[in-house]
């Protein structure tokens, strides 16, 4: 694999952070809205009337527990981040990468292992 120079990769950044720049902003100011106690609670208190598991942790409205902080925000960018250097994506073709047939212990493409028209169900399970 060649490495690309340092220009080139700086340029691919530069050019990815201008596109995630306008999601993140608004993430950014939904974040800062939800810190005006006013609103936070009327969404919170909304929020409280859908919960159905008793897991839930209570709601909590107070001046303390600020949304809009440098932890969320760095949280937000690294998701929008994911999120935009994935290569599924709604509507698209299937990524076709390779898997490992365990039983065949041999790699093969994702979409060879299509039959007809019966769905293809992948099992990501662990052996540890």
């Amino acid at each position: 694999m060649m490495h690309e120079p340092g220009g080139v990769q700086m340029a691919k950044h530069a050019a990815l952070c201008l596109m995630m720049l306008p999601r993140f902003l608004l993430a950014a100011l939904m974040l800062w809205l939800l810190d005006f106690l006013c609103i936070r609670k009327k969404v919170l208190l909304k929020m409280k009337g859908r919960q159905d598991s008793p897991d839930d942790p209570p709601v909590c409205v107070s001046d303390s527990n600020k949304m809009f902080t440098l932890e969320s925000l760095r949280a937000v960018w690294y998701g929008q981040k994911l999120d935009f250097l994935k290569s599924a994506h709604l509507g698209r073709a299937a990524p076709n990468t390779e898997v490992m047939l365990v039983q065949e212990r041999r790699m093969v493409r994702i979409l060879d292992c299509i039959k007809g028209k019966r769905p293809l169900i992948l099992n990501f399970g662990s052996c540890s």
